[in-house]
């Protein structure tokens, strides 16, 4: 019972806090990622992919719904994030000290966490 808790509450943590980035993007659009597409010479039609990433994988992980396919929805939503925004902030230190990729890191390992454990007892569909 304790391992399905544990993948419960993993599962509501990713998918909750990834979801508040999701609703930002959704609010106050996401012009500064079709720019960095762009400047990687990347299409920018290849932003509206965050919204899949940020917003239908985190409330579809939270029910529990196929969540190893939307955890690696979100590993790669986070790795393009990654590359794209942080490629230079490996060996650096962000605020107060932490690593300058500790958050995005968090969210890309904690999904492929998923992907790996699938969604457990207490979900839509398990998996």
């Amino acid at each position: 019972m304790g391992e399905n808790i544990a993948k419960l509450i993993l599962r509501i943590t990713v998918g909750g806090m990834m979801l508040f980035h999701g609703i930002h993007k959704a609010v106050h659009g996401i012009g500064f990622i079709k720019g960095m597409l762009k400047s990687h010479g990347i299409p920018e039609m290849l932003a509206y992919g965050v919204y899949a990433g940020e917003i239908l994988a985190p409330l579809f992980l939270i029910i529990g719904w196929r969540s190893r396919v939307w955890a690696a929805v979100i590993a790669l939503n986070m790795a393009g994030a990654l590359y794209l925004a942080h490629a230079g902030d490996f060996l650096k230190l962000g605020a107060h000290g932490a690593w300058a990729v500790e958050l995005p890191m968090f969210y890309l390992l904690s999904a492929v966490a998923i992907v790996l454990l699938g969604s457990g007892k207490y979900a839509v569909i398990r998996d």
